[in-house]
């Protein structure tokens, strides 16, 4: 791989650093190609928790990724290279809807998506991703959880574990790329065209585009299936960055978008330059307040214990 003059850069930036560049998934090829470690939301918890052997994280993602990976390492120092790479969905969850929501269903445990803010986390009995949402919830006692912020994985959940109620906190929340690839019309005229092909959705999808799926997964979960199925072709329901992604990794199959242009604005808000400029300057510093990241912590561990 033929690196370009800012890559070199950062490599040459993360040795004299003793840094580690994470990055999400739905970040550019470019990023990717540069990045210590390229996972979902599970696989970066996995990657963050108890970094012993690097000075400084540097991470690729939106806000929560960065607050997630300064919450489990609280003596080391996290960076986001934008303050603007923010993910309109963990906004969607005001600590006082959840508040209001736990007093309405006393005793129910809460499950969050970690696509949540640190204030909302520390509210939370258990966080969860994509990936592990089912195994958590299946695990818990009662019939009753409330589940947020969004409303789609809630739905795909609840197929899986028919057993409990998911009470959606709140009752609109969603990520807009995936709601953008709407109720997969267009994901099924490409199956028509590659009729061979395999469609891969993400439990953010719509539950009418996901029960068109041949496989519902996270974006670590379509990663495996691509690499151990049969399959030549792959429609993927996700931001596109995990297109590029497979492109390069996975040699000898295609790989087409659900749908042109759903790209996820806030992780694009990332680039090689301001991971350099961050890097470089150890700045903007992710400060999570001690008391919030302590309780934060608890759920966000307990979910990490709970999975496979």
């Amino acid at each position: 791989m033929e690196l370009n003059t800012i890559q070199s850069k950062i490599v040459a930036l993360k040795e004299e650093k003793n840094a580690l560049l994470l990055a999400h998934n739905y970040q550019t090829i470019e990023i990717q190609e540069v990045a210590d470690f390229v996972g979902d939301s599970l696989e970066l918890c996995r990657k963050a928790q108890g970094v012993k052997d690097r000075d400084l994280i540097v991470f690729a993602g939106v806000d929560f990724m960065a607050e997630t990976a300064s919450i489990l390492n609280p003596q080391k120092k996290v960076v986001i290279p934008s303050t603007k790479a923010i993910c309109p969905m963990a906004a969607m969850l005001p600590l006082k809807i959840l508040k209001n929501m736990k007093k309405k269903y006393p005793g129910a445990p809460v499950v969050l998506y970690v696509n949540t803010l640190a204030e909302a986390k520390a509210e939370a009995d258990v966080t969860c991703t994509s990936a592990n949402a089912s195994e958590i919830v299946a695990q818990l006692e009662g019939d009753t959880v409330l589940f947020g912020p969004d409303v789609n994985l809630a739905w795909y959940v609840s197929q899986k574990v028919p057993g409990k109620t998911l009470i959606p906190v709140p009752d609109y929340g969603h990520c807009r790329v995936h709601r953008f690839l709407g109720d997969g019309s267009e994901a099924m005229e490409l199956k028509k065209k590659y009729p061979d092909a395999e469609l891969l959705a993400h439990p953010e999808c719509e539950p009418e585009f996901q029960k068109k799926a041949d496989f519902v997964l996270s974006t670590g979960g379509i990663y495996r299936r691509c690499q151990k199925s049969s399959a030549k072709i792959f429609i993927i329901g996700t931001e596109v960055g995990m297109v590029d992604r497979l492109t390069r990794e996975i040699p000898g199959k295609t790989f087409l978008p659900a749908k042109k242009y759903s790209e996820c604005a806030s992780m694009k808000r990332i680039t090689l330059e301001n991971i350099f400029s961050s890097m470089l300057n150890e700045a903007p510093v992710i400060h999570v307040p001690e008391e919030i990241a302590d309780k934060a912590r608890i759920p966000i561990q307990r979910m990490l214990e709970m999975s496979r």
